[in-house]
């Protein structure tokens, strides 16, 4: 009989389709036992958060948040299920750093706990912790005023062990000096880190108010078909009493994704249970100065999903094959592809004098070498291509941070705006990289942290004078972004290349910052980072844009025309094997084949919003 070319009998296919199951949510320990069916499953494993430190401390790190896409089990086996308990907080004694969080297990996959933040430490003490506690995310430092009136503590580490990608970030650090401060002391405490960037530390907004750190901020998945987020660190404690020239304080706020924030008059928060999110610093009761106990950590979570799979017993025919194929119910292999996925640069800040340099948007790839995923075949995965953030223009308009760029499991941090140069002159902001500080008369602005793994810091500006009104440069994915500097305005920091398309391509640049001095010469304007930065304004030349699909920063503006240029859109790139079935849509994305020697690799372009597909 003939069947097509398949020798043999004709046996009728059998094909059944196993429903994706609803996620199967663990908050406490347990056993997950897979389906008849399930060979594949999607995870999240939190682990508990750190303790917030007493005594005006640092804040809990948030556990540490692992994930991944269509990895293989055991049909119908048993898999014991750990959640990590949240870390105590310590009490009110001082130098104490808190606990660390329980680890969140399943299978081969560990997530370490958050790490307990710091405490404070009593003047004149010989010996004292000087790092908030290692964990999934580290723990916030603490930082008390001493003689000769400065307070330095370092954050604890993040992503501790070490895996790839990254559990988690850096607890915030400590470094700063207040005029007249000893005496008369006082302490405050930095950020927990977050599974999505470091703590935040100290920082002064204006001249007479000083801010704890806040919790850095948690990842968000969409395992349970809606968007949560986990993971975020804990704000740091401050303290009530003041000395000049500080006249307010404020706590810290916790991270998304369940980081408490910290508190000034009273114990500790505690992070929200079953999000992983690091416990908050505590604050000091008056009169007496009565220190009191940090909060705990949330505890873990644990989240599996079992997926679709098509059987296919029997024997087909090809035409059978062919039908099966064209009706999506065929057998789809999984594939292993590399990425780039690059987000939406910042904006350059406004110049009422010279506004900094943006920076880059966030860049993480596997290519080359690095970790590739693993997706589901006959899966549409939607893909998010950040848009550039918006210059800052006179009168008030400020600069806007560029949004993220999102493929499956890896989302890219948009790029810190640049600082605005008006009252209050700004820092730059954080993102994927830091925004350059802003210049003008008698001011001096720090530049933006960039997200560990996706970018640089971006440049201080050097104030006037005698700098003439020289700002920051945005980071790039490569360098941090110059300072400013008398005679050399802050350039835009490199880029990084990559050959995921086939051939090499920059992307991330941070953009340059501006010059309103009269009489700068074109030598000293803030340069553009390779990779898309914009080119920072000086007077009778306009600021440059960040270059589309690059994620570069935008350029830093003057006081005429007093605009920052628009930070660059993001790109996401997925490369895989020739025998792969790829699509994307809309139109305006591709899917193209290499030639050699790539071997036919299949490469799809993501520069607007849409779906990938796998055959």
């Amino acid at each position: 009989m003939a069947n097509g070319g398949i020798i043999g009998p004709i046996n009728d296919p059998i094909v059944s389709v196993a429903s994706t199951t609803s996620a199967i949510t663990f908050t406490s320990s347990g056993t997950y036992t897979s389906g008849p069916q399930a060979k594949f499953i999607d995870y999240v494993v939190v682990a508990g958060g750190g303790g917030g430190a007493g005594g005006r401390g640092g804040g809990g790190g948030g556990g540490g948040f692992r994930c991944g896409n269509c990895s293989p089990v055991t049909v119908a086996t048993p898999y014991p299920i750990t959640v990590g308990a949240g870390g105590a907080g310590s009490p009110n004694v001082q130098t104490t750093t808190a606990a660390q969080g329980s680890p969140s297990i399943f299978s081969s996959i560990t997530s370490a706990g958050g790490g307990g933040g710091l405490g404070s430490v009593t003047v004149g003490t010989p010996t004292w912790p000087t790092s908030g506690g290692p964990g999934g995310s580290g723990g916030g430092a603490v930082g008390y005023n001493n003689n000769p009136a400065t307070g330095i503590g370092s954050g604890g580490t993040g992503n501790s062990p070490p895996t790839s990608p990254p559990q988690g970030n850096p607890g915030g650090n400590i470094n700063f000096t207040v005029p007249g401060a000893y005496p008369i002391t006082y302490a405050t405490g930095a950020g927990g880190g977050g599974a999505g960037c470091a703590g935040g530390s100290a920082t002064f907004p204006t001249p007479t108010t000083l801010q704890s750190g806040n919790g850095g901020a948690g990842k968000t998945t969409t395992i349970t078909g809606s968007p949560a987020t986990y993971a975020g660190g804990g704000g740091g404690g401050v303290d009530t009493r003041t000395c000049a020239p500080i006249t307010t304080t404020v706590a810290g706020s916790g991270g998304s994704g369940g980081g408490a924030a910290g508190a000034k008059t009273t114990a500790g928060n505690a992070g929200t249970a079953n999000t992983g999110g690091g416990g908050g610093g505590a604050g000091i009761v008056q009169p007496g100065n009565i220190d009191q106990t940090g909060g705990a950590g949330g505890s873990g979570i644990v989240i599996i999903k079992e997926k679709t799979i098509t059987l296919a017993p029997g024997v087909w025919s090809i035409n059978d094959a062919y039908n099966y194929k064209k009706a999506g119910t065929w057998v789809n292999v999984a594939v292993s592809v590399d990425y780039l996925v690059v987000a939406g640069g910042g904006g350059g800040g406004y110049g009422d004098y010279s506004g900094g340099g943006a920076g880059a948007g966030g860049y993480l790839t596997s290519f080359p070498g690095g970790t590739k995923l693993t997706l589901s075949g006959g899966t549409s995965f939607p893909i998010t291509v950040g848009a550039g953030g918006a210059g800052g223009s006179l009168p008030s308009t400020q600069a806007v941070n560029g949004s993220p760029s999102i493929f499956s499991t890896i989302t890219s941090i948009g790029g810190g705006a640049g600082g605005d140069a008006d009252a209050p002159v700004a820092a730059g902001d954080s993102g994927g990289s830091g925004g350059g500080g802003a210049c003008a008369v008698f001011a001096q602005k720090a530049g933006g942290a960039g997200t560990p793994g996706q970018g640089n810091s971006g440049g201080t500006s050097a104030g006037y004078p005698p700098s003439n009104f020289s700002a920051g440069g945005g980071g790039g994915a490569s360098a941090v972004g110059a300072p400013g500097a008398p005679g050399n305005t802050g350039a835009g920091g490199a880029g990084s290349a990559n050959l995921i398309s086939g051939s090499p391509v920059s992307y991330s640049g941070g953009g340059g910052g501006g010059n309103a001095y009269p009489g700068c010469a074109p030598s000293h304007t803030g340069a553009a980072g390779t990779g898309g930065g914009g080119i920072g304004a000086t007077p009778g030349r306009g600021f440059g844009a960040g270059s589309a699909n690059t994620g570069g920063g935008g350029g830093g503006g003057v006081t005429t025309p007093g605009t920052g240029g628009a930070g660059g859109s993001g790109i996401v790139i997925i490369r895989a094997p020739g025998a792969a079935g790829l699509t994307a849509a809309p139109g305006t994305n591709t899917v193209t084949t290499l030639p050699a020697p790539a071997g036919g690799c299949k490469v799809a372009t993501f520069t607007v919003s849409g779906t990938l597909t796998t055959g």
